[in-house]
């Protein structure tokens, strides 16, 4: 393709992510930017030309066989970039061919229906449990739902399923969310990666000395059966902080955003009361509308690309634009930037992914809400948002699309004050 423009300096803090790709939507289908670090790469907004990069075999996510800039991770670029830990991991998000395939498959058997189907139970409890907590602390005054029930849930799940203990959790989170929501230097980032990856290996040290039945210890025994199917030392690591982050992070925002377009949209709200649109409705539209990670760094182009319009020379680096794909005007019309449940292309959406790469704990994220959602409206009917419905700060990541804080009112401050 022949860039028209100079590369886009992208916003590092998120300031406003759906802005910014309608922006990049106006310079084509693809374009370049720049991310932090000075690094250009190729911007993707338009809902065809990515579901035709994620399928196709010349695509990788594999920056140490297919992105000569990274130098196998063993150059300065590496050890300096800020978003190095985006790329940097060797689990099945970035392998490549039969490596992801070998990758997936053991993971996939702790994402089956029938497992998900078995978690409700403990989903429901976990809900029930923190929605006693809000309405205590609604005594207070206004509560945090981001906090108290969509950041809370998803990371309990997650540590159950894994088997992470409590006081893991806590500092495991603690530097999760410093990587994820934070612009960090390449000092910061070092740093935050030298703890992350010791905190992980007190946690494989201590599930191979006290398995348990949990997936970090299903791991562990893949890894130490020896028969070539299993993972690396480095794979098992890594596996277990994409399958932690991944795991809560992106379930996290669409809580998030779900409780607060509804919020916002009462007549959307009342439909759903009304049994004209379900719980799934909301929770497609909401992802189509606030894709939980706005923009997802980096895949990278094997070989020459020539797709007519488009071209990606061999090594190009690609990021896929959620934020913008969502709200593609050609796939959802004039009104894709409007919240309307019962959308006909609704269900069109890939803020799950698409092909090889389409999340495998989808299932797991639309159980949760589709438990948390109902059980939040039902216990309290009268919920209101504190703040305007555009002034909720976003979290400060072009990457994680979220808002710091989601304060509300169990009832409206006139009936409150009663």
């Amino acid at each position: 393709m022949t860039e028209q423009h100079c590369p886009y300096a992208m916003d590092p803090n998120g300031h406003d992510v759906h802005g910014e790709a309608t922006l990049l939507r106006g310079r084509g289908r693809a374009t370049q930017v720049e991310l932090p670090g000075g690094v250009v790469v190729w911007a993707v907004t338009d809902t065809a030309l990515t579901k035709q990069l994620l399928t196709d075999p010349r695509v990788s996510r594999d920056p140490y066989r297919h992105w000569p800039r990274w130098e196998n991770g063993e150059g300065e670029f590496a050890r300096t970039w800020p978003l190095a830990m985006w790329v940097a991991d060797r689990n099945m998000i970035t392998a490549y061919g039969a490596e992801h395939s070998r990758l997936r498959r053991l993971v996939a058997k702790a994402f089956t229906a029938r497992r998900t189907a078995a978690l409700r139970p403990r989903i429901e409890a976990v809900t029930a449990e923190l929605l006693d907590r809000v309405a205590g602390l609604a005594e207070q005054g206004p509560v945090d739902l981001r906090a108290e029930l969509a950041y809370a849930l998803p990371t309990r799940v997650i540590s159950d399923l894994l088997g992470i203990p409590d006081d893991l959790r806590a500092e495991l989170l603690r530097i999760v969310g410093a990587w994820l929501h934070g612009p960090a230097s390449e000092e910061e980032a070092a740093v935050l990666a030298g703890e992350m990856y010791a905190l992980l290996a007190r946690l494989i040290e201590l599930k191979r000395t006290e398995p348990g039945d949990d997936l970090v210890s299903g791991l562990i025994a893949a890894r130490d059966e020896g028969d070539g199917a299993g993972l690396s030392e480095q794979e098992l690591v890594d596996t277990v902080l994409l399958l932690f982050t991944a795991g809560h992070e992106t379930t996290v925002n669409l809580l998030d955003h779900a409780i607060h377009r509804l919020l916002s949209h009462p007549d959307q709200l009342a439909l759903v009361r009304a049994g004209t649109a379900s719980w799934d409705d909301v929770i497609d539209e909401t992802v189509r509308l606030e894709a939980p990670f706005a923009n997802m760094p980096l895949r990278f182009a094997v070989e020459d690309i020539d797709l007519g319009d488009v071209s990606f020379a061999r090594g190009d680096a690609i990021m896929i634009s959620f934020a913008g794909v969502g709200r593609d005007p050609v796939v959802h019309g004039e009104s894709a930037d409007r919240f309307e449940l019962g959308r006909p292309t609704a269900r069109e959406h890939i803020g799950f992914g698409h092909g090889v790469h389409y999340c495998i704990g989808a299932p797991l994220a639309r159980l949760e809400v589709a438990v948390a959602l109902p059980a939040l409206f039902a216990r309290f009917p009268d919920l209101a948002l504190v703040e305007p419905a555009d002034g909720l700060k976003p979290l400060e990541s072009f990457i994680s699309n979220g808002h710091r804080e989601l304060p509300v009112l169990l009832r409206p401050l006139e009936t409150a004050q009663v």
